[in-house]
């Protein structure tokens, strides 16, 4: 990442920024307190364009960035997401394997401490472009295909860190999304954020029918629409999380919908072999040599199922942040480092996460205009607090707090991202095959067909395909294509069609 510095700008947010080669001078001598702007939205803009980050050196607080009270937002709807994703990855495990809710809590608190390490050590020190290391939320449904084919979650999880540092470390994960246009690209994201807004809507009235009360869904959802066009209108959009999980939460209490705090302050075990033991934790064990190939397949479409979900959340930072803002963009690579690192040592020390870029965290922040490293260091604490605490985990998890914010924090912003990138060129034609052929299988199927589709001039633009090197064109998409679709058929997720290995039948 370039170290490129900008000289003093006065406080007017119209004046043009200098060029690479006049700029001058450090982000402690750029900075200009807020009351030297006339805008709020101009001193954030002010400050994301001065920030100078530094790959794997020392990235410190106040000398290199600032807090400001817009990280708490961030922080807060990460701290949600990451609750409710780790416990729902725990518990699609737990269940076929006999363990039961004790297990999911602590883990997910065991969880929330382990990450914290890693925020702490990579977005907020040594690598402030890469995003925080999350959970992988389209692996979920594959989850009870890897419980059935015999999967161990350590051989799972060590084989997704692996192939992630050498996708990393060859650069092929920001290759991939160069070669990704706006068209493919603002159709996964609009494919995403519908897909996901519906889950959460079906979800909520799943609940308040489960209560008898399905009138509070209505009502919940319908204050929510009218929050968000306020904030919309009001420019304030990057509250929508905290006013929406309060909003969700006190209407539903208020309309009698039960809730109780139930988990009490503690600790989980720390000690990795109490996870791995034979009669303690997974009771599985440590795993074998048939371990590592049975989860093989699921591991390289896990890694495959990163590059589109880290595209996505990079664009969405580009679309929202002011020009000259290059320095803070989350790094592709960089952020598949730090997922790969943190899920060697999570799963060798018995947590259940399966890592990927965090996008509870990453929109909120890209709609806030802040960058990276404060509202990391702020989740982190968030998490310790959490896991600690165990009250506001009960919280996070109540349906009405962590379906609301989950719509509003990251897949409404996903369908307006997708749609404003689809507004201009010939993008909408890419944009809706991305879209039938996601719907056909998956988001990693129809990334990849239609990267191919898009790249060899088939669809989208015939100028921008004309331009590309035969391997941009053709001989990497081919690639990407027939691994990812070979490694779906060798477990059975292309519809209609049996798996085409008997061990992964289910």
């Amino acid at each position: 990442m370039s170290n490129t510095q900008l000289p003093p700008l006065d406080a007017n947010p119209q004046q043009p920024i200098p060029s690479d080669n006049d700029v001058q001078g450090s982000y402690i001598e750029l900075h200009k307190p807020y009351s030297s702007f006339k805008n709020r939205d101009a001193y954030l803009n002010r400050e994301l364009q001065i920030m100078q980050p530094k790959r794997w050196r020392p990235n410190l607080p106040f000398r290199d960035y600032r807090f400001e009270y817009e990280d708490t937002i961030p922080a807060m709807a990460a701290t949600i997401g990451k609750v409710v994703m780790v416990g729902a990855i725990a518990a699609t495990f737990a269940g076929p394997l006999g363990l039961g809710d004790a297990f999911v809590l602590e883990n997910v608190r065991y969880e929330l401490l382990i990450v914290s390490f890693f925020i702490i050590l990579f977005s907020g020190f040594l690598l402030p472009t890469a995003n925080l290391a999350g959970t992988h939320g389209p692996l979920i449904p594959l989850i009870p295909i890897v419980v059935a084919a015999g999967g161990h979650p350590m051989a799972f999880g060590l084989l997704i860190g692996a192939f992630g540092l050498l996708l990393a470390i060859s650069k092929g994960g920001s290759l991939l999304a160069n070669l990704t246009s706006k068209g493919v690209c603002g159709g996964l994201l609009i494919y995403l954020g519908f897909i996901g807004t519906t889950s959460q809507v079906k979800n909520l009235f799943a609940w308040a029918e489960g209560i008898g009360m399905s009138h509070i869904a209505f009502f919940i959802i319908l204050a929510t629409i009218l929050l968000y066009a306020l904030l919309e209108h009001w420019q304030k959009r990057w509250l929508a999380v905290p006013l929406s999980c309060f909003l969700g939460g006190g209407l539903a209490f208020a309309l009698g919908a039960p809730f109780a705090f139930k988990t009490a302050p503690g600790l989980p075990h720390m000690n990795p072999m109490y996870w791995w033991g034979e009669n303690t934790g997974w009771m599985l064990g440590l795993p074998t040599v048939e371990s590592f190939i049975v989860v093989l397949p699921f591991a390289i479409l896990a890694v495959a199922m990163w590059s589109p979900d880290f595209l996505g959340h990079q664009v969405f930072q580009k679309i929202s942040y002011p020009k000259r803002t290059e320095r803070v963009l989350m790094d592709i690579d960089d952020t598949m480092t730090s997922a790969s690192f943190r899920q060697v040592v999570g799963s060798v020390l018995g947590g259940a996460n399966f890592a990927s870029s965090w996008g509870t965290y990453i929109v909120p922040a890209a709609i806030a205009k802040r960058p990276i490293p404060a509202g990391a260091l702020l989740t982190a604490l968030f998490c310790i607090i959490a896991g600690v605490w165990g009250y506001p985990m009960d919280l996070a998890i109540w349906q009405p707090v962590m379906c609301v914010a989950l719509i509003v924090g990251v897949f409404i912003p996903l369908l307006e991202a997708g749609m404003e990138m689809t507004r201009e060129g010939k993008t909408t034609q890419s944009a809706a095959i991305v879209v039938f052929a996601s719907a056909l299988v998956n988001p990693a199927f129809g990334w990849s067909l239609t990267l191919l589709l898009d790249n060899l001039g088939l669809i989208g633009s015939k100028e921008r395909s004309a331009n590309l090197t035969k391997m941009s064109r053709w001989i990497i998409p081919v690639i990407t294509f027939v691994i990812l679709t070979g490694v779906m058929a060798i477990v059975g997720m292309l519809p209609g069609i049996p798996a085409l290995l008997p061990n992964f039948r289910h």
